[in-house]
């Protein structure tokens, strides 16, 4: 396929929708590809001498490697050792603190002869996803408020007294835009959160038709996979700004969206 090589997230999506017998056309425009690219992927999973089915239960590098010839970088040694290791990194980028570029100082140190930073990088992602497979969500400019608060805390020296004291940082995001919010406030109680909450609709100028907040203490009551309670004052806020709260389910946030869709059909 000329151009860009497409993530095998969206050649599988591809190779679904044709499974399931839809147009070429349709493909094209619901993932947002050219017709040419649809064809040129059909083509080449012709010529596989494996079906579909099969396709779709590889690994994303691997399946790579098929619909894109010539790249040998997944039969090098220095892969197959990265992946024997995948357990060990998954788990370390769990813990707070612990980034890909320290995880790549450790590995180096290691295994002097390994990857560069950007290539390590580039297979450590791709193993990953390809190990926590998820659909790719579409968002729609004013749709949605992604809110919580960050992992870590700040900190700041009071010029009076010299201590030090410690703040909560409220994040906020419009994922069809990529734009983000961020403002320090003293802690993550019901009060903060929501002036936070205003401070940042004042900002964007609009309110969103949906705020989607994570497991915060601040929003939820009472964490459920399905149907958590949300607080009375964040409903209240909501309904002063004729807005609706869907939170994201306890340790699954980006599965919120078929319950957006579920209720809505409802």
């Amino acid at each position: 396929m000329a151009g860009k090589p497409r993530p095998m997230s969206q050649i599988k999506q591809l190779l679904q929708l044709h499974e399931q017998g839809k147009s070429i056309k349709f493909i094209a425009r619901n993932l947002g590809i050219s017709r040419n690219t649809v064809k040129a992927c059909l083509a080449k999973v012709e010529l596989s001498p494996l079906d579909i089915q099969s396709l779709l239960a590889l690994d994303d590098p691997i399946m790579e490697a098929k619909f894109h010839a010539g790249n040998p970088a997944y039969k090098d040694e220095r892969f197959e050792h990265l992946k024997a290791n995948l357990d060990f990194y998954s788990k370390e980028l769990s813990r707070v603190g612990v980034t890909k570029q320290l995880l790549w100082e450790e590995y180096r140190s290691n295994y002097p002869g390994g990857y560069s930073r950007s290539q390590f990088c580039y297979h450590l992602s791709q193993q990953l996803i390809a190990r926590k497979p998820s659909m790719v969500l579409q968002h729609r400019a004013g749709e949605k408020l992604f809110i919580d608060f960050a992992g870590k805390k700040l900190s700041y020296t009071d010029i009076d007294t010299g201590e030090i004291v410690s703040c909560q940082v409220f994040v906020a995001c419009l994922p069809y835009s990529d734009y983000s919010f961020a403002m320090a406030v003293r802690s993550q109680s019901i009060s903060d959160f929501l002036y936070a909450l205003g401070c940042c609709l004042q900002q964007l100028g609009g309110v969103p038709q949906v705020l989607v907040p994570d497991d915060l203490k601040s929003a939820i009551v009472k964490a459920n996979g399905y149907e958590p309670d949300v607080n009375r004052a964040l409903e209240d806020f909501a309904n002063h700004y004729h807005t609706t709260v869907i939170p994201a389910r306890a340790r699954k946030p980006k599965d919120y969206l078929a319950r957006l869709i579920g209720s809505s059909v409802a």
